[in-house]
């Protein structure tokens, strides 16, 4: 198995990338052990950078898929792997990066900073089929995907994440568990799909409606959604009082909404 601190100094981080390479070999056995503990044919790893993830995860046999932006890291990947027939190299950006396997996946990675929560909605809102998905981010964003109503963290990423998937947090890393260290703690989701979830196909409209009834937390919805629904009669159906405003409405509540927004449009 290859993992830890020598092999990820193989491949310089690049800021451009948002690259911080994980090399704590704890948290590394971790992150590997639950995407394997999914029930699903093929695995998907997102920014494997110089591989301390991908070594184990091919160790299992199972198909590989590997996504990533940095030429240098497909390169010395090629190198070091490319012999296994059952290991897939994607050169490209992970929000649309087409993935020809037909899945379901197990989806593994350590996400890069600058692109994290758009990876994550494309998982959300796009037909890419997954059966658990183990994710790095910032604790700053893990914050926000499990805020809770009336809070600083709760919106669009809190309500669509928690419509759509059952989340627990796996581990939580300091600066030093990465080379380089980043300024910021980081923490470690999995997600598996919730049953009864929004069809995939209304999510991306779901999300136009979070972005709108959010846009000015201080605002009520009404305010927010002046020109575009008419917020009394909807607000009075979904029997939300007419001064709520968007941090306020509970996860489950987001669905009606989103029915009456859309059928007032519809008849409009």
């Amino acid at each position: 198995m290859e993992q830890g601190r020598p092999q990820s100094l193989k491949l310089v981080p690049k800021k451009q990338f948002g690259q911080h390479f994980l090399v704590q070999p704890e948290a590394v056995r971790a992150i590997v052990a639950a995407a394997l503990d999914a029930d699903a044919p093929c695995l998907l790893e997102i920014g494997p950078g110089p591989g301390t993830l991908t070594g184990p995860l091919l160790e299992d046999g199972r198909d590989l898929w590997a996504v990533d932006l940095d030429p240098e890291a497909i390169e010395l990947l090629r190198a070091r792997y490319g012999h296994l027939p059952h290991f897939h190299l994607v050169l490209g950006d992970a929000v649309q990066a087409p993935l020809e396997a037909p899945g379901p996946f197990s989806v593994v990675g350590n996400l890069p900073y600058n692109a994290a929560t758009a990876i994550l909605t494309r998982f959300l809102v796009q037909p890419v089929p997954w059966a658990r998905m183990v994710f790095m981010f910032q604790l700053e964003v893990v914050r926000k995907l499990l805020g809770r109503p009336g809070e600083k963290d709760y919106g669009p990423l809190s309500v669509l994440a928690q419509l759509t998937c059952r989340m627990e947090r796996l581990l939580k890393l300091g600066p030093g568990s990465f080379r380089p260290a980043p300024k910021v703690d980081s923490a470690v989701l999995v997600f598996e799909p919730r049953a009864g979830a929004p069809p995939l196909a209304e999510r991306r409209a779901l999300l136009g409606l979070l972005h709108a009834s959010f846009a000015h937390r201080r605002k009520t919805l009404a305010n927010n959604w002046q020109g575009r629904w008419p917020a009394r009669e909807i607000l009075a159906s979904a029997g939300l009082a007419p001064d709520v405003r968007a941090e306020a409405v509970p996860v489950a509540a987001w669905p009606g909404l989103f029915r009456l927004t859309h059928s007032s449009t519809v008849n409009a």
